[in-house]
């Protein structure tokens, strides 16, 4: 948790590049980092809510948490413009500009010809790689100083040092996005990413209601994975705005529509699919290695992992 929070500090302070341009967001809800916190905490919850409540009433404790990250997700999309969110809402949907994207393919360049090197050089080489992680923890310990020192300077000196720094933001032109789309293929791309939101909230609710070995929450949960991508897609591949323009995925949105197909493969680790069909596989190559020196002890230890895994993190994982 505390990692995930220094990771937020760091990846929300903007750029040596964005202060210069003015380009910088303000500073908003930390969403994404709630969103974090809550996946952290989950199996705390679940744990101590098994421990003095049992197996069937954990499930109102898991329920819970599963809306407030469903509501916390609902609220980014909406303030975000209806984009779509990467990594469940955990990384923002923002594109690099192509001085960021140069900047990141030279990572690894310290030495550059008719660039000096030295510890003089170490401030010039963090502001000219804006995306670099050293540098952008060392531009957020300079923010922090700066705020500091500002924080203790006199209100209308402060005032004046902000207005001589003032700039007018740089205007960039905007790409026709699916979330800019208010037709019918707008509509359908925010049903289907409603749909990845609600998703684990209503397969935790199942469960709650049939239990973990009922097939009907499982089939239900790989029926909204399945509509879901299937609308984004869809809507990617053949829809068109009311201007005529050719709908498109930025090469991030891509990225994400594959790991929501990859998540596919954790039905295979859900019960009751595991219970009748997995464990049986996993315990059939268990008993043909289990003679062979070493790989058959990794084997066994790998199958007490996989079991273990499977009990807690499955129904969450993806979510």
């Amino acid at each position: 948790m505390l990692t995930a929070v220094n990771d937020h500090i760091i990846d929300t302070t903007p750029t040596p590049t964005q202060v210069q341009t003015g380009s910088a967001e303000p500073s908003s809800f930390p969403y994404s980092l709630c969103i974090t916190l809550l996946k952290d905490l989950e199996t705390l919850i679940e744990v101590t809510a098994q421990h003095f409540y049992g197996d069937d009433k954990k499930w109102n404790f898991i329920a819970a948490t599963e809306a407030m990250k469903s509501l916390v997700r609902l609220a980014l999309f909406r303030n975000s413009g209806y984009k779509m969110l990467l990594h469940g809402g955990e990384r923002p949907n923002v594109e690099k500009g192509s001085e960021a994207l140069n900047s990141q393919n030279g990572f690894g360049h310290l030495a550059k010809p008719g660039l000096q090197q030295g510890p003089g050089n170490l401030k010039n080489y963090h502001e000219k790689n804006p995306w670099n992680l050293e540098g952008r923890a060392m531009f957020a310990l300079s923010r922090f100083g700066e705020n500091a020192r500002m924080a203790s300077e006199p209100t209308w000196l402060r005032v004046q040092h902000q207005q001589a720094l003032v700039e007018p933001p740089l205007s960039v032109a905007e790409r026709p996005t699916l979330s800019a789309d208010r037709g019918l293929h707008g509509s359908l791309f925010m049903l289907g990413e409603v749909m990845f939101i609600t998703r684990p909230l209503i397969y935790v609710l199942l469960i709650r209601k049939y239990g973990i070995r009922s097939w009907f929450p499982w089939c239900i949960s790989l029926a909204i994975d399945l509509a879901g991508v299937g609308i984004l897609s869809h809507v990617t591949m053949l829809g068109q705005s009311r201007e005529g323009r050719q709908l498109h995925l930025s090469e991030l949105e891509k990225n994400e529509l594959r790991r929501r197909k990859l998540l596919w493969a954790l039905y295979l680790m859900r019960d009751p699919f595991f219970d009748k069909y997995t464990r049986k596989k996993l315990q059939s190559a268990e008993r043909l290695l289990e003679p062979v020196p070493v790989i058959g002890i990794l084997t066994s230890k790998i199958m007490e992992l996989i079991i273990g895994a499977q009990t807690r993190y499955t129904y969450m994982s993806g979510s």
